[in-house]
């Protein structure tokens, strides 16, 4: 049993691992429209309190509502370009209501999208898991330099950075034992920040400029308005969203060695769709469950969902409290990076093991793992190659995740009908499978 502390000291370093994913979509969004200093401020702490509900809402689970599995909700980086397109061409108020409404089709949609569940057996299910690691380290990698777009990327003391905070988490990892090796990353991120402090690269500015109080208010950028070809478009985005939460789901399942009911999945997506409706009424952003942080399960192996729920609550006071969510925000982009490889790398790795209880020698199935990752990571690494299809095309390929999940569900079918185990089993048989190999 979890000592407060050390639950909260847990929760904080989940809270760390995405952060940054976090952060960056307001940022995004905020500077592409012009937003001011005091608009952007309120955008960010509304989107920190808005995650750190759906979180609590995810883990705690009711009947209807809540896979009560370890998850983090964060905003989706599929919605950052339909938005930014609404907004511009009307308002943000409208953008805000094909959230909302885009959130209550998700809630009633759910039901109908379990029922397609029996489409991923364990080939699948593991081809999926393995994109979303493989499709994320690219990130890692880019951060490691310095972040994209950063005028210092690739200069040598990012790379140093970013070596340094992986080094002591390996070190962690090795050597230490009990809740010091938990908190590797957290510890690991630490000692970057500090090395990035001692070369004058971290500044803390940002600190003394953010206000200490700021309430969420519902409709801060005016009451929501209307557009049916807006809601289509928020419809679909998140529909892709629904598919990626998806493999996240497996990867959790993975990760915490429990099988994944089809239940669970069924009721994470409505609290999914309730957290979209709490973003467009907070005038946040649509949420998705963030695969970030299943990395971080794998390497602590910590599976407590008091962890989540302790995570989702640091969300809410950050959000409250801008002074104190800016003092997350000092940590070097290098440093995030360094992190982020080992934790990448060990939701990719998780895939691999679901593979290894797959019969590869069958052709059908060694070919819907190939070609399925081939397609997701490619998807994922160059998007623009999809930039001349219609819209909704070009939504649903550039996403390596959806693109790899339709690959492998199709040629499952095509090679070997609906497969020979269930989605919602495919990850605990596939954990099951390879401790007796």
């Amino acid at each position: 049993m979890l000592s407060r502390q050390k639950v909260f000291t847990l929760g904080f370093q989940h809270v760390l691992a995405m952060y940054a994913g976090a952060v960056v979509v307001p940022l995004i969004v905020g500077g592409a429209l012009k937003l001011t200093g005091e608009q952007m401020a309120y955008l960010i702490a509304a989107d920190l309190f808005t995650c750190g509900l759906a979180t609590i809402l995810q883990v705690m689970g009711t009947k209807w509502f809540g896979s009560r599995l370890p998850v983090i909700l964060g905003c989706t980086f599929t919605a950052v370009g339909p938005i930014i397109a609404i907004a511009s061409t009307s308002n943000l108020a409208t953008a805000y209501g094909a959230i909302i409404l885009s959130g209550l089709f998700v809630v009633l949609a759910a039901p109908l999208y379990g029922k397609l569940l029996k489409f991923f057996p364990t080939v699948v299910t593991g081809s999926v898991v393995t994109i979303i690691g493989l499709s994320l380290i690219p990130v890692a990698m880019n951060n490691a330099a310095g972040g994209q777009g950063a005028p210092d990327f690739g200069a040598p003391r990012n790379l140093l950075l970013a070596l340094v905070t992986l080094i002591v988490i390996l070190l962690l990892n090795r050597f230490a034992t009990g809740f010091l090796r938990s908190i590797s990353v957290l510890v690991g991120l630490a000692a970057g920040t500090a090395a990035g402090y001692a070369m004058g690269i971290v500044s803390f500015a940002s600190v003394g400029q953010a206000s200490w109080v700021s309430i969420a208010q519902p409709f801060y950028f005016g009451v929501p308005q209307i557009s049916i070809t807006a809601v289509i478009t928020m419809i679909l985005v998140n529909i892709v969203s629904m598919v990626e939460s998806t493999g996240v789901y497996f990867a959790v399942g993975k990760a915490t060695d429990q099988k994944v009911e089809q239940s669970q999945i069924v009721n994470g997506l409505r609290s999914e769709g309730v957290a979209i409706m709490l973003g467009g009424i907070f005038n946040a952003f649509p949420y998705t469950a963030f695969s970030q942080n299943v990395g971080l399960i794998s390497l602590t192996r910590v599976k407590s969902r008091d962890v989540i729920f302790a995570a989702g609550g640091i969300m809410v006071v950050l959000g409250l409290l801008p002074k104190l969510a800016a003092l997350t925000t000092v940590i070097p982009s290098a440093v995030l990076g360094g992190a982020m490889i080992v934790m990448f790398g060990s939701v990719a790795a998780s895939g691999i093991s679901i593979l290894s209880a797959v019969d590869l020698r069958k052709d059908s199935n060694l070919l819907i793992a190939a070609c399925s990752i081939a397609v997701g990571l490619g998807s994922a690494t160059l998007p623009q190659m999809f930039d001349q299809l219609p819209g909704f095309a070009k939504m649903l390929l550039q996403s390596g995740i959806v693109s790899g999940s339709l690959t492998a569900i199709v040629l499952n079918l095509f090679l070997s009908g609906t497969g020979e185990a269930s989605a919602v089993e495919g990850p605990a048989e596939a954990g099951s499978a390879a401790q007796h190999a």
